[in-house]
């Protein structure tokens, strides 16, 4: 793991065809790293920081990183320029090779701190607080967002949005082709209920052939991102990466022309042996919270999806006295339940 800016990459990334979404209390650095065993090159996302957490919280908690992770993307929550600005700084400083803006989530919890979905209604406020974080930094800033909040949704509110925080320097928007409901919907409801609108960020290109225009939600198939891919710069998976980790497997190949063997999903659990060995030899069977064994197998539970024994498997890893008895034996274990299972 790292802390400083001291790592350099020895080449620039490739583009952001494909990423996986900031998805909080998912993307973790333990997620990330087992993400990063299936595809080299898919960019990945943290959860959202926010910046109050970063100037007044623990700085390493929230910052610290495994370096397999490159290129990695840090997200921000907040919606004061000055404090985005600190806390973009800091990203840089740790090595991160993009600052994101949040202006997606729904959550009440995050409207009460005037950040996320509710800052579209702000655009302007959005170009301040991209302005600041560029000023400050060299590397990309970019914004997440949604189409519209509420009862907002004509096309017009999105495109201008952009064309506004577009001339603060921003090229790259993530679009959540979703309304947000502010009112009335849990932050669940409002990843499902309002309606895609994947034909705004198709729109969105074509009015901004300038920009790199990324497209989520309700992404799940290859056949749905080489649909997407026709009309806008890259697509961001959320969901779907988390519950069926393995259909990146092939996006190297297809989406990055990087000519590698695709890992099984058998050596894809034995890579993540020795991370989970260095882990435990670091913080022991009974670390706390994101500590624990279980806060690195609780991201593997998927990559058997459609694969006969995988409850055995998911049920190998989530039990906690297996976990805590086999410690960094349990990934070898949870494969032979499995393999037995199916003999």
């Amino acid at each position: 793991m790292i802390s400083t800016a001291s790592l350099k990459k020895e080449q620039p990334y490739k583009s952001r065809r494909i990423s996986v979404a900031p998805m909080l209390d998912w993307t973790d650095r333990h997620c990330r790293q087992f993400h990063r065993l299936i595809t080299r090159h898919t960019w990945l996302y943290t959860e959202m920081v926010t910046t109050g957490a970063l100037l007044h919280g623990d700085v390493a908690r929230h910052l610290n990183y495994n370096e397999e992770e490159h290129p990695v993307a840090l997200q921000l929550g907040g919606s004061e320029p000055a404090d985005l600005a600190a806390c973009a700084k800091l990203g840089q400083e740790w090595g991160y090779d993009e600052i994101n803006l949040n202006c997606g989530c729904p959550s009440e919890r995050v409207q009460k701190g005037a950040f996320g979905a509710c800052l579209m209604s702000e655009s302007a406020l959005v170009a301040d607080c991209v302005k600041a974080m560029r000023d400050v930094v060299s590397i990309d800033v970019t914004v997440k967002h949604r189409i519209g909040i509420d009862a907002e949704e004509s096309y017009d509110f999105v495109r201008d949005f952009i064309g506004t925080v577009k001339e603060a320097g921003c090229t790259t928007f993530i679009v959540h082709a979703r309304n947000a409901i502010l009112k009335g919907l849990s932050p669940k409801d409002n990843r499902e209920i309002p309606p895609l609108k994947y034909d705004y960020a198709y729109r969105l290109k074509r009015d901004f052939p300038e920009l790199e225009i990324l497209l989520n939600g309700g992404i799940a198939t290859e056949a749905e991102i080489d649909l997407h891919l026709q009309h806008v710069d890259g697509v961001m998976i959320g969901r779907a990466a988390y519950h069926n980790p393995y259909l990146m497997a092939g996006f190297d190949a297809k989406y990055y022309g990087v000519d590698v063997p695709v890992k099984t999903r058998e050596e894809i659990v034995l890579a993540m042996q020795p991370y989970l060995q260095a882990q435990l030899k670091r913080y022991g069977k009974d670390g706390e919270g994101w500590l624990k064994p279980s806060s690195i197998t609780r991201h593997m539970l998927g990559l058997m999806a459609g694969v006969p024994g995988a409850k055995t498997f998911r049920q190998t890893l989530s039990d906690a006295g297996r976990l805590k008895a086999s410690g960094d034996g349990i990934l070898a274990e949870a494969l032979h339940a499995m393999n037995a299972r199916n003999a």
